[in-house]
């Protein structure tokens, strides 16, 4: 049986103790190729910047005794998945992974994670793909802290892996989310999530004096949990402290009635 590629990245970059507990888990998977931004790049999105050099550095990290050959890349999540299916890996991959991501990434929030981008970036090349986020608090999710326990976030991105490399999905599932409580054990029940309809996290203005004053906007988790739905990513993270797995498509069209719609934008004004 041909042994099975798997390509891992991320968006918390190559150093991350996030993908380097992903990629023990998967290893009795098939081969894995790690490669990654080089710097840390949260909340990239699916962007593939022009002023990426697209430098691609391969380094040799010791991790936990074991030694292994990676790719740090100088672009953006979505970039690294690029640079490694037409660079880096010797044949097309049979699955890509993002994860695992300091952080959650629910409701809204999706499109600008690079957790997510990634995985979008891999299902538009036509791979399976998956990506995964661990609940944490927003103090870690820069950081690259060794207090985060990423044993059941790692379980979990095993058992999901192997269904999409050992499945075959329904048409329109383009990629899986998978968030992990942080309570969680390797025996936390999961459960099929929607998006929910909320931006879950919300920007802060910049704390600066001036325009002229470089600051970044800030942003706080602002989860609204009393009226949210039963069968969002949001209640089952939050509230049921379940594994909120969310299938998700590429096609962004509105789910309305097209031929409606033209009709109402024909109208003339009465």
């Amino acid at each position: 049986m041909k042994k099975r590629q798997i390509l891992l990245t991320n968006d918390d970059g190559i150093r991350s103790p996030g993908l380097w507990a992903a990629a023990e888990a998967l290893a009795p998977l098939g081969y894995i190729t790690v490669a990654a931004p080089r710097e840390q790049s949260s909340g990239m999105g699916r962007s593939l910047p022009i002023t990426s050099s697209g430098i691609i550095t391969p380094e040799t990290l010791i991790v936990h005794g074991q030694e292994w050959t990676v790719y740090a890349v100088s672009g953006s999540p979505a970039q690294a998945v690029l640079y490694a299916v037409l660079e880096i890996m010797p044949q097309p991959p049979d699955l890509v992974v993002s994860g695992i991501n300091y952080g959650e990434n629910v409701g809204l929030s999706v499109t600008v994670s690079g957790t997510v981008g990634a995985a979008m970036e891999a299902a538009a090349l036509g791979f399976p793909a998956l990506a995964v986020s661990l609940e944490t608090d927003q103090k870690y999710h820069l950081s690259y802290s060794l207090d985060i326990d990423f044993s059941a976030a790692a379980a979990f991105t095993v058992y999901f892996a192997r269904q999409l490399l050992e499945k075959r999905f329904p048409d329109d599932v383009y990629l899986l989310k998978v968030d992990i409580p942080a309570n969680a054990t390797p025996t936390t029940p999961w459960e099929i999530t929607r998006l929910a309809l909320q931006r879950y996290y919300e920007p802060v203005p910049p704390n600066r004096p001036s325009w002229d004053v470089p600051a970044p906007v800030g942003y706080r988790e602002a989860a609204r949990l009393t009226a949210e739905p039963e069968d969002t990513d949001v209640f089952v993270l939050r509230r049921k402290r379940r594994v909120a797995v969310t299938p998700l498509s590429l096609d962004l069209t509105s789910r309305v009635d097209l031929r409606a719609l033209e009709t109402l934008l024909r109208q003339e004004k009465a």
